[in-house]
């Protein structure tokens, strides 16, 4: 079993440091995977679940074990070039990670390549 901390946490919402870089480090340290949340503008990548928050670097994203939620278009069009794990939805009950798994929103149906988010 894969355990994704959602935004970095392990032990339920917190939007006080939900995707703040430590959080993502600390997770990833402790063995979990993380789902994050990406913005980009201006050539610049920031984390942050309704707007962007905190500037990251290129190399920050290359870490393994993060499962990355581009959260613009911009994010997105940036990610395609790239082969880091990333994903989009919106309200979609599925969506297909660049990895080939399938992301499902809670209370659908799985498959053993789906990721339950929760």
């Amino acid at each position: 079993m894969k355990l994704i901390a959602h935004r970095g946490l392990i032990n339920g919402p917190d939007k006080r440091i939900e995707n703040q870089p430590v959080t993502i480090k600390s997770s990833l340290e402790k063995g979990y995977d993380c789902e994050i949340d990406l913005w980009v503008f201006d050539d610049r990548f920031y984390l942050g679940h309704d707007e962007p928050q905190y500037n990251v670097t290129r190399e920050f994203l290359d870490q393994p074990g993060l499962w990355i939620h581009a959260k613009n278009l911009t994010a997105f069009h940036w990610l395609l070039g790239t082969d880091l794990n990333y994903f989009w939805h919106e309200s979609d009950k599925y969506t297909l990670t660049s990895h080939r798994y399938i992301w499902a929103y809670p209370g659908n149906k799985v498959t053993d390549l789906s990721l339950i988010h929760i």
